[in-house]
């Protein structure tokens, strides 16, 4: 699914008038955005999710994703295996894991030994540590899933 097809589909929901309406924006405008751009001349508008996933391939930094997803309680893990991952044998691979899980451990020891308590500064370190934890393990299974530790026989 593109884009503009997900877009309409969402819209729907509430209509196009009143999403029009919340975003301060002209309901031609969102209209645009629900069809697909065919070409630099297709009758199709640069939507919001197309813009956001440009600013995320020109810079190379995923922070605005992890944003959006957290704005919305969520989060997000990339998930190709790399290539270091791909060679390493399970056992290093879930150690690897382990020790991701110990820092985070280990951030929130060091946050509640101090004064009993977790500020915000400290849970900020923890939040770092946990995404870390996440994706260590989202890569460890997707390489499950790829068939990284099967034995050829």
């Amino acid at each position: 699914m593109d884009s503009s097809e997900l877009l309409r589909s969402v819209i729907h929901t509430k209509g196009v008038k009143a999403v029009a309406g919340e975003l301060g924006v002209s309901q031609s405008l969102v209209y645009k955005w629900c069809q697909q751009k065919e070409s630099e001349v297709g009758s199709g508008a640069e939507n919001p999710l197309d813009r956001v996933k440009k600013i995320v391939e020109f810079t190379g930094d995923t922070q605005p994703i992890h944003w959006l997803c957290q704005s919305v309680d969520g989060f997000f893990i990339e998930n190709p295996v790399r290539k270091e991952e791909q060679s390493a044998p399970v056992l290093m691979a879930t150690q690897a894991l382990l020790a991701e899980f110990s820092e985070l451990l280990g951030a929130v020891s060091r946050s509640y030994e101090n004064d009993g308590q977790i500020d915000a500064s400290e849970a900020d370190q923890i939040r770092v540590e946990w995404e870390q934890l996440k994706t260590a393990a989202e890569h460890f299974v997707v390489a499950c899933e790829k068939g990284v530790y099967q034995t050829v026989s």
